[in-house]
């Protein structure tokens, strides 16, 4: 067991999790056996209290301000804190707890690795409040995969290929419709078919459609619209997720005459797409439409403006910290749900699909 701190003896003193581990309990139960909470079976009690004593654990004052309620807390764990969507998804959090005199603590998830995410997971939930996972990635799938399943813990979550099970603490922006609703936009602007660049998925880096991540999600919905309209379905494109990687797809769309629409999986993807046209020689529109996704802040100031798809991630945020406090304050059921519909915004780097030459 990991050492996190010492008395002048030498010896740490026993820790929630000690007395959890002993009594073969979840920390959870211990927090109410030793707070005095009515709902614990007797011989679990007398299990706990027979660990408490023989560890010699002692509450400190700040876990029992936390049981008690008198601190308001919650701890929020993701991999990334600068991408758009993860910085406004908890600029929305922030937002949203200031208002309600919560604080706020980020837990950073370094890698998917299990030993990583297991310590960030533990090191969240002994701070006693509640919790909020942004699971748009592997890590931060598994931090959820791994919460206790009493945590009181709400997620931000990437488009559900199916409709989860009722109970589930998911809530997420509808990233298929608005794929669908792009792709029928290049579409009805005379396009014969809309080529696609892929962000990575959570559970599917084909961009196949087959996983439950947004890249999944988002191909879900482009390939949903070609087909209701009849037309050819490209082979989706694997990009990253930055303008690098985007002015690399770029580079090879350019050299494809066929090519008249993409669909870029998001806006830093869009930006690198829109360098490496007109680098090539080719007007964006009038040779090749470039939509976005997401309407980062940088999207209406690019030359041309990008046509992209808005996805209220501040709203996302403020809707997970709703949850999250009807759940700690009054024990309210959370239902899993989409929050907000994905608006289309219409600018300058999409247009009619170019005439055939003669």
């Amino acid at each position: 067991m990991p050492v996190t701190g010492h008395t002048r003896s030498g010896r740490r003193p026993a820790s929630i999790r000690d007395v959890a581990d002993a009594a073969g309990v979840s920390y959870q139960t211990v927090s109410r056996v030793i707070n005095g909470h009515p709902s614990v079976r007797p011989a679990t009690r007398a299990r706990v209290e027979a660990a408490v004593a023989a560890l010699g654990f002692r509450r400190s004052a700040t876990a029992h301000a936390l049981a008690s309620g008198r601190t308001r807390a919650l701890t929020v764990l993701t991999s990334d804190t600068t991408h758009y969507g993860y910085a406004a998804a908890l600029r929305g959090i922030e937002e949203a707890a200031r208002a309600a005199s919560f604080a706020v603590g980020i837990a950073v998830l370094e890698s998917e690795e299990d030993e990583v995410v297991r310590d960030a997971v533990r090191r969240a939930t002994d701070t006693g409040g509640g919790l909020i996972v942004i699971a748009y990635d592997r890590p931060g799938v598994r931090a959820l995969q791994l919460l206790p399943d009493d945590a009181p813990v709400v997620a931000a979550v990437e488009t559900p290929a199916t409709t989860p099970p009722p109970g589930s603490p998911w809530v997420w922006t509808d990233d298929r419709a608005a794929a669908h609703r792009m792709t029928r936009h290049l579409l009805d602007l005379g396009h014969h078919t809309v080529h696609y660049l892929a962000i990575p998925s959570t559970t599917d880096s084909t961009g196949t459609g087959t996983g439950t991540g947004d890249g999944a999600q988002r191909a879900a919905g482009w390939r949903d619209a070609l087909r209701e309209a009849g037309r050819p379905i490209p082979e989706p494109r694997p990009a990253g997720w930055e303008p690098a990687d985007g002015y690399a797809a770029g580079q090879r769309l350019a050299r494809d005459p066929e090519v008249t629409a993409v669909l870029c999986g998001n806006d830093a993807l869009a930006l690198g797409v829109l360098r490496a046209l007109r680098e090539a020689g080719r007007d964006v529109p009038r040779d090749i439409s470039v939509a976005g996704f997401d309407d980062a802040p940088h999207s209406a100031y690019l030359t041309p403006a990008l046509t992209t798809v808005r996805l209220d991630f501040t709203g996302l945020g403020r809707a997970t910290f709703a949850l999250l406090h009807g759940l700690l304050e009054a024990g309210e059921p959370v239902t899993p749900h989409p929050v907000a519909q994905p608006e289309l915004i219409i600018r300058e780097s999409t247009g009619p699909a170019p005439r055939p030459p003669r």
